[in-house]
């Protein structure tokens, strides 16, 4: 098997993809064949909800790099959100402590402490690993493991955001302070813009699996990264399946449906230098596996012996018959990329709406899969996208004729820069969240989340509006306001789920997110366990081997992490248009073909 992004490596390489197509895999599995091979290989994740930690079993560091034991010449660092807006916060305040009253700092401490600090915070640690001249010194080759593609393209448009906003900032405000503040940020990220341009030290790897959406999304990052000027591109087509029991069904209509998506490879991608990774048997954690990853076929799965057994759980009818219990709400889908929490939700909405509810299904994730997922749709079930560029219009349209109606012209031109800052996207899309919690008074709203990361961003916005809401509110006036916070934590308004897939790193994602979520006082009523092998009993020999490494996956989540659990088995028939979701509503025994 030729790697061909190994050849000629780059000092800076991108991988990028929809969830759940394994770019963290293939990221990591890069980092440690090019550190055995004598480079020295700084490994860094931008996703917020990123597992390199469980990849290489070991945990890794959120401000410095922490070295990889097991590979010499490779460490490994997180940019963490939370971490990085903590770090970025006391580095504002540090020079401040014992000029200024305690009040005076503690009002600055929460000030700094919403979703556009944390976002800016990430970005400048990003920005930051680009231009350091000692990391120039330190490291051959800088490997970026992204977070899914929207919040991906969102990072990678951030530096020529800012650099534009810079330039045309007249009034020196922005909605961090000062810009003479910036300045020194300012010349890093213009020096990030141009390291991003520069084709022969940056490459940018699209990691894609042979399904259409997966393809589909791939080929609009690729136009995307064209239009910014990001060209030196690769394709990765990962986890390419070919039967080896010609006479199972589920085998060959996984390998058909595979084969007719790369028949159909959109021409943009076609253009682009690919290569393919097959299907492993093995679970991809731990420095082994990483290096097998991309190593030639390794020799045929032993055939098994007997009959699969499915577990015994149920479906997702019977998650369903307890979401209608209330009659209305909002119902949020949450999960790691690639688990199918849009055909998860997509069911479910189709699901309410079959039995005669108003059901309006949208999503968060700038991929925005609802549409193509669902297909044609009756007069009961809505579909939207929060489109961030949509949401950013409108919301600046809004606050100048609310707030500029009363300026003077200078006034009215401070507010229009301010509200140019690339910070007022994080707003406007949490604007547009709280909106849709809202129409759930009255009808069932399907909320399809964005991968796990995007996601924690969009709640932590949440929870910093509903601090600083009730800071400025007292006595009765507090106990009169409903935010959008005190919703999520409401069950009888909304109700979460939890889509995983039943493998190590889905599961652990999982669990953390159920963490972050009761830390935050809102607690998952189900998690539903999709495209489980176990339940759809292969023969195929790999598929079989990998549906019996599934039932101790399914008993952890069962007996120790869930408070319930549905099951879907991975379907032979696309699980796509109105039909096929409904396929999804049967019980959790296997579908044939």
């Amino acid at each position: 098997m030729s790697i061909p992004w190994l050849d000629q490596p780059t000092r800076y390489m991108f991988f990028t993809g929809k969830g759940g197509v394994g770019k963290t895999s293939l990221a990591c599995a890069t980092a440690v064949a090019l550190a055995d091979e004598g480079k020295r290989v700084l490994l860094i994740s931008t996703d917020p909800a990123s597992n390199v930690q469980h990849v290489f079993q070991t945990a890794i560091g959120e401000i410095a790099p922490t070295p990889v034991a097991a590979v010499p010449r490779l460490a490994a660092i997180n940019i963490r959100p939370q971490a990085a807006a903590e770090a970025y916060r006391q580095r504002a305040v540090a020079p401040l402590r014992g000029v200024l009253p305690d009040e005076a700092i503690q009002s600055m401490v929460e000030e700094l402490s919403g979703s556009c600090t944390t976002e800016i915070a990430a970005f400048d640690q990003f920005t930051g690993w680009l231009t350091d001249a000692g990391t120039a010194a330190n490291f051959d080759h800088l490997i970026f493991d992204t977070a899914p593609t929207g919040h991906t393209l969102r990072l990678l448009s951030l530096p020529g955001a800012w650099t534009e906003f810079f330039d045309g900032n007249k009034h020196g405000a922005s909605c961090m302070g000062p810009v003479s503040a910036l300045q020194s940020q300012r010349r890093q990220y213009a020096q990030a813009v141009a390291t991003l341009h520069d084709a022969a030290n940056t490459l940018l790897i699209l990691v894609s699996r042979a399904d259409p959406l997966a393809l589909a999304e791939a080929s609009r990052t690729s136009r995307d990264l064209g239009r910014m000027g990001l060209g030196n591109q690769r394709l990765v087509i990962n986890g390419v399946f070919h039967a080896t029991d010609a006479g199972d069904p589920l085998a060959a209509a996984m390998e058909r449906r595979g084969q007719e998506a790369l028949a159909a490879l959109p021409a943009d991608l076609r253009k682009l230098p690919q290569a393919q990774v097959p299907l492993r048997v093995f679970n991809l954690v731990g420095v082994e596996a990483l290096r097998a990853l991309l190593q030639p076929d390794p020799a045929p799965v032993s055939a098994k012996t007997g009959v699969l057994a499915s577990p015994a759980h149920p479906g997702l009818a019977e998650l369903i018959d307890e979401l209608e219990a209330g009659g209305h709400g909002a119902i949020l889908v949450l999960g790691k990329g690639g688990v199918g929490k849009t055909t998860i939700a997509a069911a479910i909405a189709v699901a309410l709406a079959d039995r005669g509810h108003a059901v309006h299904l949208t999503t968060t994730d700038p991929a925005a899969h609802i549409a193509p997922t669902v297909g044609a749709s009756d007069g009961r079930l809505v579909l939207s996208r929060i489109d961030p560029a949509k949401e950013t219009k409108g919301y600046r349209q809004k606050v100048l004729a609310l707030r500029g109606r009363d300026l003077d012209a200078q006034g009215r031109a401070l507010l229009e820069e301010d509200l140019r800052s690339p910070c007022t996207e994080e707003v406007a899309v949490f604007h547009a969240f709280s909106q849709r919690l809202d129409e759930a008074q009255a009808k069932f709203v399907v909320i399809d989340t964005a991968p796990t990361g995007h996601s924690l961003l969009l709640l932590d916005a949440t929870g910093s509006y509903h601090r600083d809401v009730m800071r400025n509110l007292t006595g009765k006036a507090q106990k009169q306001i409903h935010t959008a916070l005190m919703k999520l934590r409401n069950p009888d308004h909304t109700r979460t789920v939890l889509v995983t897939l039943p493998e190590t790193t889905p599961i652990l994602e999982a669990a953390e997110l159920q963490e972050d979520l009761r830390r935050a006082g809102i607690d998952p009523l189900a998690w539903v366990i999709n495209s489980s092998l176990l339940a759809a009993r292969p023969r195929d020999p790999l598929l079989a081997a990998r549906a019996a490494a599934e039932a101790d996956k399914i008993a952890q989540v069962a007996g120790q992490l869930a408070p319930r659990v549905a099951l879907v088995a991975w379907l032979a028939a696309e699980p796509v248009g109105l039909e096929g979701l409904r396929g999804l509503l049967q019980s959790a025994q296997p579908s044939r073909v």
